[in-house]
């Protein structure tokens, strides 16, 4: 298993999609947001939009970047493919299950090891290149970094367009929590 650089960042979840609406996996298809996803993404914006981000990296999918654009009042700094969803093959478009299978491989899609080294390799060489960058993706990211940080994907599904903080503490802990106006003071210090 990869390990992530251990530098903090901010995840910025896309607001509520088509697919999150009809509780559909959503997957790489490029589903738009909904109204309620757009007035999400419009209310991060008074804990992101006045931050200088040294670096705003986006999923190319247009519920993550129109996110980031709504969220900043402008566009992303930079489109990553790498920060995509997991391609959930044969499940993208059905209705959400009871259990998610995170850990094996649905036909036709992505494995977890590969997305996982995936999510990995684009997060490292974003860290690596920006102080603390707000990053607008999709909730396998958040399940990926756990499964990196903490050996498992389980935990509760990342909130539609709530800023998070994943940041490592004392030892080899991280924390991921909700992004606060303290966290954003001290960024614009």
């Amino acid at each position: 298993m990869p390990t992530l650089i251990r530098r903090p960042f901010v995840f910025l979840r896309h607001g509520q999609s088509t697919r999150n609406l009809e509780r559909r996996i959503g997957g790489q298809h490029d589903v738009a947001l909904t109204p309620r996803g757009e007035e999400e993404a419009r209310r991060a914006r008074a804990l992101l939009g006045d931050v200088d981000w040294s670096l705003v990296a986006s999923s190319p999918l247009q519920r993550a970047y129109r996110t980031a654009e709504l969220a900043l009042g402008r566009a992303p700094d930079r489109v990553v493919d790498g920060l995509m969803e997991r391609h959930w093959g044969e499940l993208e478009g059905q209705t959400i299950p009871d259990t998610i299978p995170y850990l094996g491989t649905p036909a036709g899609g992505e494995s977890w090891e590969t997305f996982v080294e995936r999510i990995a390799t684009t997060l490292n060489a974003l860290l690596e290149e920006a102080d603390t960058p707000l990053i607008v993706g999709h909730s396998g990211l958040v399940r990926a970094v756990r499964g990196l940080i903490h050996g498992s994907p389980a935990g509760p599904r990342s909130a539609n367009a709530i800023p998070l903080w994943i940041a490592p503490t004392g030892g080899d802990q991280w924390v991921i929590r909700d992004f606060t106006p303290a966290d954003r003071t001290k960024l614009q210090d």
